[in-house]
């Protein structure tokens, strides 16, 4: 049995000092939304009990979909390097980058170079960039394959981007992998699954990559951005695949989304004969310890339920 954490959207706080030429960007908007807002429902100490209690389930692997932190500061940047470091070994910890990692031009660059053990392929030394993703690690029979999805957008935008060379690039690992009877986790931020944020916040490309995945399988998706514990599938008969999103791991409780949450995905079985089950562990409110939440068995979950469905 493989123990698959998965958390997202963590928003460390607090924002390092912000200068007058730091705002004179898209980041004056996303300064006002922090100090109007998430500075109120974004907590180091929701961040702090989220992960001791993880841990406590002592999971094989920890998988994080983006959203490390607010503005993309450079200070920002350096202390999620440092909470990284904090969280896990590069081996025991995959890493993909959200909108917010990316949220002005020059930030995603300064990202991949600050966070880049955590986010390259089994046996790549290489600098990481736009073109190192996805990237494919294998641990046990776990594939791990990490898609980029974060650009810099316009203010009071929050799109993410799949395009056509990374999805050529990801149909190859998804066909190799397949042929070494791996159990192929896809790890992206933006969810591919429509109506699952509203237009701003949408991915483009996602009939691509549902397209792409369709094509060549996989047996799990897990993404972030919506700050929301959901479930949907993609495919159809035997090929349906869950896409498991997650409430925001900093959300304190009492916010318009879900308190903070994580979730473990125990995988076990052999190709063609998996059993997937998971289970949403978090806060259910203030000074109460995290807990079960919610646990589905994703086995059964793909054969009985419909094409589209929201937890």
């Amino acid at each position: 049995m493989f123990r698959l954490a998965h958390m997202s959207d963590v928003h460390l706080g607090p924002l390092p000092d912000v200068s007058y030429r730091d705002l004179a960007s898209k980041r004056v908007v996303g300064y006002i939304n922090w100090q109007r807002n998430r500075r109120r429902h974004m907590h180091d100490a929701v961040i702090d009990t989220i992960v001791a209690d993880l841990k406590a389930q002592a999971p094989d692997h920890i998988a994080v979909t983006g959203d490390l932190v607010n503005l993309a500061l450079d200070g920002e940047i350096e202390m999620a390097r440092s909470w990284l470091e904090t969280l896990g070994s590069p081996q025991d910890v995959s890493v993909v980058p959200g909108n917010h990692d990316a949220y002005v031009p020059g930030a995603f660059g300064k990202a991949c170079r600050s966070w880049a053990a955590w986010m390259n392929g089994d046996g790549i030394s290489h600098p990481i960039d736009r073109n190192s993703f996805p990237y494919l690690r294998v641990r046990g029979n776990i594939a791990l394959i990490g898609v980029s999805t974060a650009r810099a957008t316009a203010p009071f935008m929050a799109n993410g981007f799949f395009r056509e060379g990374q999805a050529e690039r990801l149909g190859e690992l998804l066909a190799e992998t397949a042929k070494r009877g791996l159990f192929r986790v896809v790890m992206i931020h933006h969810p591919p699954v429509r109506a699952a944020v509203s237009q701003h916040k949408r991915l483009f490309g996602i009939r691509r990559f549902q397209k792409v995945v369709a094509r060549h399988g996989a047996e799990l998706v897990l993404h972030g951005h919506s700050h929301e514990p959901s479930l949907y599938f993609i495919g159809s008969g035997s090929a349906r695949i869950p896409v498991v999103g997650v409430a925001a791991a900093g959300q304190s409780p009492g916010g318009s989304h879900p308190a903070a949450q994580y979730n473990l995905i125990d995988i076990g079985g052999e190709a063609g004969n998996w059993q997937i089950s998971l289970t949403r562990r978090g806060l259910t409110g203030p000074a109460i310890p995290p807990a079960d939440v919610q646990a589905i068995d994703l086995t059964k979950a793909s054969e009985t339920q419909g094409p589209l469905v929201r937890t």
